[in-house]
């Protein structure tokens, strides 16, 4: 059996037209969760039943683009932009220009990526042209989520429990939460995950901007600053996961989960007083035996009658290594890396050639644990003590006292000069 390396967005894309091809859903409903018109759907199932499944990789892949241009001319096209008379092009009409006078023939677009990349121009975002004040539910289960935190004192003095995150499906109203210690990211990614055990993958979530899902926009920064350029480390998790990241605008724009945290306000306060709920850990337990299956028979629509949008958590997900803190740090010559202010050296079993200056990727996993990974490879690491701090010296270490200083005691120095009692006083001792 032929083996098909894929990326998760081509498992995702094999997917869709599975259920294209079984009648699960239709082709327009295919291409719209592909991102392509759903006559390319019918091509792609056409040339599915010829080629098999690999018909979802690119042709072109490890090879690079026939309609490449040379680095030569990017570079003889950047080199003139440079130059002070052109300093305030735009890409339309610098690409004119080029071709006109140097007759460097290159495409507008592809001239706005390289001024982007170059850092001469800015992407401007585009302005929405109708505003819509009512949604229509989506159609499926697992479609949409919203996902929310709502800080109330659930336990209304008994416990020190404030924090509910919760998550409702878009479609269906069918809900699940938990109560957490604090909201903050680690303790939604274990929300998260413990869904996503439950039911899989959904398509999209719908959250709010809080600094969680989307980084507020710097101290003098410019409307045109892309929030994709800084990503948190809940949308690296999402994106990994193949889950699309929608930001609602204003809090009536996730009207549903809003108005349901106030209904929980109410009822689930209320609840929790009758059971005697005092500790977090009793509040979870009361979530999932009683409230939430009460929640989803009385308020919810029958999830069995809707389809089912989610999708398996296959194995080449490791959610333990997605739903984490993930930073980069370089390689250094030595073989170590620096993190939290700490340098880590690499084992000797794990160094390979070209590893210096090269970056990896570190993971702090929900339970504590440090892990580096280079290439696809988790690395032996181990602790190497703090770094000493440039530029200043090192405390020199107290003298020791020398009591015996030129080879001589001084304990009799002084001895003769302290008073004595008279001679006859002695005597008569």
């Amino acid at each position: 059996m032929e083996r098909i390396a894929m990326s998760q967005e081509e498992r995702d894309w094999l997917e869709w037209l599975k259920r294209a091809e079984d009648g699960g859903i239709t082709q327009r409903e295919a291409g719209e969760r592909m991102g392509v018109s759903d006559r390319w759907v019918r091509t792609l199932l056409r040339r599915r039943s010829e080629k098999g499944d690999a018909v979802v990789v690119h042709g072109l892949r490890g090879r690079p683009s026939n309609r490449k241009l040379p680095a030569e001319t990017q570079r003889q096209a950047l080199a003139i932009l440079k130059q002070p008379e052109w300093h305030d092009f735009g890409p339309t009409f610098a690409a004119e220009q080029l071709a006109k006078r140097h007759q460097i023939e290159v495409g507008k677009e592809t001239l706005r990526g390289w001024m982007i990349a170059a850092g001469m121009w800015k992407s401007q975002s585009r302005q929405a042209g109708e505003v819509h004040p009512w949604r229509a539910r989506r159609s499926g289960f697992g479609e949409l989520v919203q996902w929310d935190t709502s800080e109330h004192d659930w336990l209304e003095g008994r416990g020190a429990v404030r924090y509910l995150v919760r998550m409702i499906d878009d479609a269906t109203s069918w809900s699940w939460g938990r109560f957490v210690e604090r909201d903050a990211t680690p303790q939604n990614m274990g929300v998260l995950w413990e869904y996503l055990e439950q039911n899989g993958r959904m398509v999209d979530v719908y959250t709010d901007r809080d600094s969680m899902f989307a980084v507020p926009p710097r101290s003098g920064g410019t409307p045109e600053e892309r929030p994709a350029d800084r990503g948190t480390q809940l949308g690296r998790a999402l994106r990994e996961l193949g889950i699309g990241s929608i930001l609602a605008k204003s809090p009536q724009a996730k009207g549903r989960i809003e108005r349901s945290f106030l209904t929980a306000q109410d009822r689930l306060v209320k609840h929790l007083r009758l059971a005697r709920v005092s500790t977090r850990e009793a509040a979870n337990a009361f979530l999932e035996k009683e409230y939430w299956p009460e929640w989803n028979a009385h308020f919810a629509r029958p999830v069995a009658e809707y389809p089912n949008h989610h999708r398996a958590v296959t194995p080449q997900l490791d959610l333990a290594a997605i739903l984490c803190h993930v930073e980069e740090r370089v390689i250094g010559n030595d073989y170590t890396f620096s993190f939290a202010g700490r340098r880590y050296l690499i084992a000797r079993s794990a160094v390979q050639a070209g590893m210096r200056r090269e970056r990896l990727r570190v993971e702090v996993r929900l339970d504590g644990e440090l892990k580096a990974r280079y290439q696809g490879r988790y690395l032996e690491i181990s602790e190497c003590g703090m770094r000493p701090v440039e530029g200043k010296a090192a405390a020199s270490p107290q003298v020791r006292k020398d009591h015996h200083a030129g080879g001589r005691s001084s304990w009799m120095e002084g001895f003769f000069d302290r008073p004595s009692p008279p001679l006859w006083k002695l005597l008569q001792d």
